[in-house]
């Protein structure tokens, strides 16, 4: 199991319609999630900073191909579709990059 963080700005406007996707979410992008390997997945806000934290636990042996195969799938392109408008990539992101990868500095089980 690799436990992966990640960051992303929200862009202030869009904050209520963000939660407003996140509160209903989508059965089948959860699905194709978890048919990836992506377990314990979960989303934090950060006001007023507007910073979106996101965190989940990769259970497969090949991060990089289950995540090409989840950029193919229509269902999980729609999703971004609705939710990547609302975000802005931090101020420090490769170019390229939308959420960031951070650290793990610390864990306790």
């Amino acid at each position: 199991m690799q436990r992966m963080g990640m960051m992303i700005g929200v862009k202030p406007g869009a904050i209520a319609e963000y939660k407003r996707l996140h509160a209903t979410g989508s059965a089948e992008v959860n699905a194709l999630l978890s048919a990836c390997g992506v377990r314990n997945y979960s989303i934090y806000l950060r006001e007023p900073e507007n910073l979106l934290f996101g965190y989940w636990e990769y259970h497969g042996a090949d991060w990089p191909a289950d995540a090409a195969r989840l950029d193919k799938e229509p269902a999980i392109r729609a999703w971004l579709g609705q939710t990547d408008p609302c975000q802005q990539p931090l101020a420090s992101a490769a170019p390229g990059e939308w959420w960031s990868p951070i650290e793990e500095v610390f864990h306790l089980d």
